[in-house]
C-alpha cells in the first residue's frame, strides 16, 4: 500500500517518526510530505532513512511530472501526523497552498489526521467547528490524548501515541472483509498464584494475538480482547477485557464467546494451578530446605468453547510445541485438534530461544481432522492476516 504521512509544523512532529517507522515494518510504501516549519523540527535526513523515500516539501519541485498531484492520486492512504490548528483549518477549507494541501485534494484515498496543539487552541469554536467539518467528510480524527504539552502544560491536545494513530489509519484503509463480524480472541499469559508475591506463568507475551486481534478490526470485525498480563499495548479499536488467572480467563471467554461469530485461543493459559494459595507471602528460614506444591487442573477453555459453540460459530486453537521436526510436531498437532474439537488449530514451534516474545513467528494451520491447511512466517501481524485469510 502506498501511504503519504503529512507532517506539519508542531513541536510533536519528533513523534511522526515513528508513526512513518511503523508503516514501514508493516510492510508499506511511505511518503513523507512535510511542511518547511515541520523540518524546522526534525531533520530530512531523519526522515528520509526511516521512510526509505525523498522526503517532498516544494510545491514547485517535480512540475514536469505534476507532483502537486501525483501523490496524492498514487496514496492508498494520507496520515497527518501531527496536524496542528493552522493545518486543520486549512484541510477543512479546502486550501492547497503548499504541496501538503494539495496532495490531500487531488486524492481520494483515506483521510487519517491526528491533532496536536495547546488545550486552548483545540478547544477553540473554529478549530471545534473545522474538526466538525473533517469528520461529516469521513476524515478519521485521532486523538487528541491528555498529558504533557510543551513547557509546563499539560491538558487535552497532546498527539496520539504511534501505534493507535498507526492501527487507526489501517482500520480505515484496509480490507473490510470481515465487516459485521464479530470475534473473541484471547492474548498473552495466565499466573496462578502460590502466595500474595509469587505465582506460577509463563513467558507469553502476547504479541500474536494481539496482532490478530488487531488485524481483524482493520478489517471491520468487532473485536473483543480478553487479555492476560501483555508486553504489547492494545489498539483503542479493540474491546480490551484483562484477566489474571486460568479462571479468569475461562469465565470472561464464556461470556463474551456467547456473541461471536469466531473465537480465536491464542493465549497461554496454564494447565495447572496450586491446589492452596497461601494467604501471606511463604518465608525462607535457615530451617527450609526446600517447597512442595500441590498442583491441580485448570479447566480446559478451549476444549469447553468447542463443545459449547453455538451453531455456526467457529472456534480456533494455538498450540506452542516444543518438538523438534516437523513430523512430530504436526502429529501432537493433529491429536490435539480432534481432541479440543476446533476448526482451526495454529501450532508454532517454541523452545529457550524461540516462539514466546519474538516480533515474527512461523505457524503452520491445521483443520479439525490434523490436515495441513496452510503455513504463514514472518512478523506476527502478517501472519495475524494470513491465518484471518482462512477465516472470511
Amino acid at each position: 500500500m502506498t501511504v503519504v504521512v503529512g507532517i506539519t509544523g508542531g513541536i510533536a512532529a519528533y513523534k511522526a517518526v515513528g508513526v512513518v517507522r511503523g508503516l514501514v515494518l508493516h510492510g508499506h510504501d511511505v511518503h513523507v510530505v512535510a511542511t518547511e516549519a515541520a523540518l524546522r523540527f526534525v531533520g530530512r535526513p531523519t526522515l528520509e532513512a526511516i521512510s526509505r523515500n525523498t522526503v517532498h516539501t516544494d510545491l514547485y519541485d517535480g512540475v514536469a511530472e505534476v507532483r502537486h498531484v501525483a501523490l496524492g492520486q498514487r496514496a492508498d492512504l494520507i496520515v497527518v501526523a501531527p496536524a496542528t490548528a493552522h493545518t486543520i483549518a486549512s484541510l477543512a477549507a479546502g486550501l492547497a497552498g503548499d504541496l501538503l494541501g494539495t496532495t490531500v485534494l487531488a486524492s481520494r484515498a483515506p483521510l487519517v489526521v491526528a491533532p496536536a496543539m495547546h488545550t486552548e487552541m483545540w478547544t477553540h469554536a473554529s478549530t471545534v467547528a473545522n474538526v466538525a467539518t473533517l469528520r461529516s467528510r469521513g476524515v478519521v480524527v485521532v486523538g487528541p490524548a491528555s498529558g504533557q504539552l510543551t513547557g509546563d502544560d499539560t491538558g487535552q491536545g497532546r498527539m496520539a501515541e504511534a501505534d493507535e494513530i498507526i492501527a487507526h489509519a489501517l482500520a480505515a484503509a484496509g480490507p473490510k472483509d470481515l465487516r459485521g463480524r464479530r470475534f473473541v480472541v484471547s492474548a498473552g499469559g495466565t499466573r496462578e498464584p502460590i502466595d500474595p508475591v509469587r505465582f506460577i506463568g509463563n513467558r507469553s507475551s502476547g504479541r500474536q494475538g494481539v496482532a490478530l486481534a488487531s488485524a481483524a478490526a482493520e478489517r471491520g470485525a468487532s473485536v473483543v480482547l480478553v487479555a492476560a498480563h501483555l508486553d504489547v499495548e492494545v489498539p483503542s479499536t479493540v474491546t480490551l477485557v484483562e484477566v489474571q488467572t486460568a479462571a479468569e480467563l475461562h469465565s470472561a471467554m464464556v461470556e463474551h464467546a456467547g456473541q461471536a461469530d469466531t473465537v480465536i485461543m491464542a493465549a497461554a493459559v496454564a494447565d495447572f494451578r496450586p491446589a492452596e494459595v497461601a494467604e501471606a507471602k511463604i518465608k525462607k528460614t535457615v530451617e527450609t530446605t526446600g517447597l512442595v506444591l500441590e498442583l491441580e487442573r485448570t479447566p480446559d477453555v478451549l476444549a469447553g468453547l468447542s463443545e459449547h459453540r453455538r451453531p455456526g460459530q467457529r472456534i480456533i486453537g494455538f498450540a506452542a510445541e516444543t518438538e523438534r521436526d516437523d513430523e512430530a510436531m504436526l502429529r501432537v498437532a493433529g491429536e490435539k485438534a480432534r481432541r479440543k474439537g476446533v476448526d482451526l488449530l495454529v501450532v508454532n514451534r517454541v523452545g529457550w530461544n524461540e516462539g514466546f516474545g519474538a516480533t515474527t513467528n512461523s505457524v503452520i494451520m491445521v483443520d479439525g481432522d490434523g490436515s495441513v491447511v496452510s503455513r504463514a512466517e514472518g512478523d506476527k501481524v502478517s501472519v495475524a492476516h494470513r491465518i484471518l485469510d482462512l477465516l472470511r
